[in-house]
């Protein structure tokens, strides 16, 4: 009994927070054809509006997200094309990231590196666990095995703890940028404000919420390796 309740809040805790991002997103996507425009259209005009220089506006499969190796902001089709309070919160808040680059921000440089450090990290700890059963027959020693395993286990929970530690970079993209922007120039009706806070706080958690969720393959190594 104990054991299957640690389960359902350890998966609570896990997809929790993506299942919730996802719900804010869908609940707000309703085309609204009383706003001015569309998702891809206010972050083009907001690239304008701000100068900033070398940014361009793409269109993605892969999630919305600022490019800073290319400087593109790019949006998911949905988001891009959608004239929706979802739409216009996330498109804000990706351009609320290529200000953050544009103007230099010192946690953003500090984000970009751990991100690159996390993706090494997560590369090196997979070919780490395909390794583990080898060294551990070749050498006869499970310590050995058991410590490869550990130095593996903690490099997939990497990016979940990158996230962890820029979660005020995405804050500051939503609420330091995105939505003053937003206040201040007119964008949003006064009714539509506390919706466009709550999407702006589930785009704020995105990626966070995806990294816990992907540490569901650590538990699914684990057992493999058990067998």
């Amino acid at each position: 009994m104990h054991i299957a309740l640690f389960i359902l809040l350890l998966l609570g805790l896990l997809f929790g927070p993506q299942l919730w991002v996802r719900y804010i997103f869908k609940r707000y996507s309703r085309e609204r054809p009383d706003l001015s425009g569309t998702g891809g259209e206010l972050a083009q005009h907001l690239i304008d509006r701000f100068a900033l220089t070398g940014i361009r506006l793409g269109t993605t499969e892969q999630g919305d997200h600022y490019d800073p190796e290319t400087r593109m902001v790019r949006l998911t089709p949905d988001v891009h094309d959608g004239r929706s309070l979802t739409a216009v919160a996330v498109a804000a808040h990706e351009v609320g990231h290529a200000i953050q680059h544009h103007q230099g921000e010192s946690l953003f440089s500090t984000r970009n590196r751990l991100v690159m450090l996390a993706q090494t990290a997560q590369r090196g700890g997979a070919a780490a666990l395909m390794v583990v059963p080898v060294v551990t027959a070749l050498t006869r020693v499970p310590a050995s095995g058991l410590l490869l395993f550990g130095l593996a286990m903690a490099s997939l929970g990497s990016a979940a703890v990158v996230h962890l530690v820029t979660l005020p970079l995405e804050w500051d993209a939503s609420f330091g940028k995105a939505m003053p922007i937003l206040q201040r120039g007119k964008y949003l009706q006064e009714k539509d404000q506390r919706s466009v806070r709550r999407v702006l706080r589930a785009a704020a958690f995105t990626y966070l919420a995806a990294s816990l969720a992907s540490l569901l393959n650590v538990w699914r190594w684990w057992r493999v390796l058990r067998r």
